[in-house]
């Protein structure tokens, strides 16, 4: 039996397979090779797939699922401690891109609903794509990152309403008012449903189902739940993909969501794929040739008008000028969301056929731009902050930390640090506690706020600019550590302070080791790699677990750090012989006496036979808060003791069952 949907999955995934395995090669998206692969065996080129409408059946259960699993990995936590980015620079940036790219399109002669949905479309980013390259690049959790982040998930959120209004902005409804309240009405009993769901129904649902330990069972109830909120959604006149964002939503806010998102991933990966060559397939290649020049003029506004209102957006959250440039040069794109959006457009007669070519045209282009834009970010971010403009930018921000008090100036023979998250506040605390002055330098509005309340000498302001290290006073501080999340920016902090002193005390932390040389030849004089000084803590204890004398693992640990970790790398015979070559047969661990078994307690060691009974030693005990070292025949055990014993593993084991 011949199944044609069976030879266009094949061709599909041959294609995709060749097309992403080539890209990956010269670390480009996979999201950029799907689209490419529908471009070249769709309708409008080579056209290899014969039913492009089940393709796109296919690609709707892609767009469920992609929807369910960004609603389980949205944590109202993660939300309310960027919630100013979220709903402040988010709402900003949508309504601003709406309004700008809806005028711009009303003045050259289209209708005000068909302007609004426009700009509705050129509104949204790309998700997949950012936060894919910023994973890559390890700049997620960096300021810039984080606030790319927070945009977003507004994006991810505010596209659903956005369907929902779809209808009315197309007059699909001849009573608006009636509309506007049905709207609200369902959304009201949706919210509630889900809010029942997630607190009452689910938990104990899904409680049900794991202490069956059937993973098939998880699996076949995890995606039942999301296909039927997804359908009751529908019937209620909403859209599919609000259904499955609720789903996930409900299910995020159970202790399976972790479990349940590492399951769908797979599927979503593979039904995600089929959406982006579905909306490749849809680009007609004759179109974007002939209209190549207006479709380039277009692009091109988008970069500049999305670039400079989410900048804006980011500006007003007071983040420093380097930030601002970088968030909005990493969300220039137009993204997958509003594919989706434009179905529904298409649905309800708001896009004619040629708008719609023009959207995905433009849309394609830009998604495949963004990775270039953002590996080039800092170049640009770095020759637009040289200009006058970008000049007089930076000395506003250092004029602002000079009328808030900032005493840099004043300080000298200090230490300053650079980043006031986890490590420098730890560092803080430190140097408080040691009596040595010090002066931070942090990028969040917020937490300098907070922090000079606290009377921590703490300023903002973005550290790779020269005006900002000036205003710590580099020049007279005896030691800097910068302890920042964002790898580019560090290296420029790194360059910048060695030009401004060549005797200050340069000590880095970074992710990962392959830095470190790059970061010495820039001037640091120590750089400390979260990576490797991990695995070196972990395997010193396990060393001393095993009994390794002290100053072999001392060396073992020097030897590490001199040759910058190199040995962790390196397929070589580690330097240093421990002289321990064989592991001593015996445990050496403390066990609390609980029981009184009338064999032990109360009774001498002596007359409890402990070392022939059992094969161990005792080597001290805790008694009410007292260590008892001298331990003779006659020293009585008491309940509560807690002993401290050597022996084989298995004797150990023999007496902690004794009186454990």
């Amino acid at each position: 039996m011949h199944l044609p949907l069976l030879q266009d999955i094949l061709v599909i995934l041959g294609f995709s397979v060749v097309i992403v395995f080539l890209l990956q090669r010269i670390k480009l998206p996979s999201i950029l090779g799907f689209l490419i692969t529908g471009i070249i065996i769709g309708p409008y080129g080579l056209s290899l797939v014969n039913v492009v409408e089940q393709v796109e059946v296919i690609s709707e259960i892609g767009v469920i699922l992609l929807l369910f699993v960004i609603g389980m990995e949205l944590s109202l936590k993660q939300l309310l401690s960027i919630k100013k980015t979220v709903f402040i620079g988010g709402a900003l940036q949508v309504g601003l891109t709406v309004l700008v790219s809806a005028s711009v399109y009303y003045l050259i002669g289209a209708s005000v609903n068909e302007a609004v949905f426009i700009g509705f479309l050129f509104s949204l980013s790309s998700t997949a794509i950012v936060l894919k390259l910023l994973q890559e690049r390890n700049e997620i959790s960096s300021p810039h990152g984080r606030n790319a982040l927070g945009i977003l998930i507004f994006q991810d959120i505010i596209v659903v309403p956005m369907m929902l209004v779809t209808p009315i902005i197309a007059g699909q409804s001849s009573n608006i008012t009636m509309s506007v309240v049905l709207l609200l009405v369902k959304t009201i009993i949706v919210i509630g449903i889900t809010i029942i769901s997630a607190r009452y129904i689910v938990p104990r649902l899904m409680y049900a189902i794991v202490k069956t330990r059937s993973k098939e069972l998880f699996l076949i109830a995890t995606m039942a739940i999301c296909f039927a909120i997804a359908f009751l959604t529908s019937l209620a006149g909403l859209s599919l993909a609000l259904g499955a964002f609720l789903a996930g939503l409900i299910i995020s806010e159970s202790e399976y969501s972790h479990q349940a998102t590492s399951i769908i991933l797979p599927f979503r990966e593979l039904f995600a794929s089929f959406f982006f060559i579905s909306i490749g397939m849809l680009l007609d290649l004759n179109f974007f040739v002939s209209n190549i020049l207006v479709i380039m003029a277009i692009l091109i506004v988008v970069f500049f008008l999305k670039s400079i209102i989410t900048s804006l957006a980011v500006a007003v959250l007071k983040y420093p000028p380097r930030t601002v440039l970088l968030t909005g040069l990493s969300l220039f794109q137009i993204g997958e969301f509003a594919f989706i959006l434009s179905k529904e457009g298409i649905n309800f007669n708001i896009l004619t056929e040629e708008t719609n070519q023009y959207f995905l045209a433009v849309s394609i282009l830009s998604m495949m731009l963004t990775p270039f834009v953002i590996i080039y970010a800092d170049h640009i971010t770095n020759f637009l902050l040289k200009s006058k403009p970008g000049y007089e930018l930076n000395r506003q921000v250092l004029n602002e930390n000079k009328t808030r008090g900032n005493n840099g100036y004043k300080l000298a023979n200090h230490l300053i640090i650079i980043g006031y998250g986890i490590n420098g506040s730890n560092l803080v605390r430190a140097a408080m506690y040691s009596n040595i002055p010090y002066l931070v330098i942090e990028l969040n509005a917020k937490t300098v706020k907070n922090e000079r309340q606290k009377g921590i000498p703490i300023f903002f302001g973005d550290a790779t600019n020269f005006h900002i290290l000036e205003a710590a006073n580099v020049v007279k501080a005896r030691a800097v550590v910068i302890a920042i999340s964002d790898p580019t920016a560090t290296k420029i902090i790194t360059s910048n302070v060695r030009m401004i002193s060549q005797s200050v005390y340069l000590l880095v932390r970074t992710r990962y080791v392959r830095d470190i040389d790059e970061l010495i030849a820039l001037g640091a004089d120590d750089v400390i790699p979260e990576e490797f000084e991990t695995s070196v803590e972990i395997f010193s204890r396990i060393l001393h677990n095993f009994l390794v004398p002290v100053d072999d693992i001392d060396q073992f640990i020097e030897s590490i750090r001199s040759d910058n970790y190199h040995l962790f790398k390196a397929k070589k015979k580690l330097p240093v012989t421990m002289k321990s070559t064989r592991i001593p047969d015996f445990k050496v661990t403390c066990v609390t006496i609980n029981k009184d078994s009338g064999k032990i307690v109360g009774k001498s060691i002596k007359d409890s036979n402990i070392r022939v009974e059992f094969g161990i030693n005792i080597l001290a005990i805790s008694r009410k808060d007292k260590m008892i070292y001298d331990i003779d025949s006659d020293e009585i055990l008491l309940q509560g003791d807690l002993v401290f014993i050597h022996g084989k593993p298995q004797n150990v084991d023999k007496f902690h069952e004794a009186v454990g």
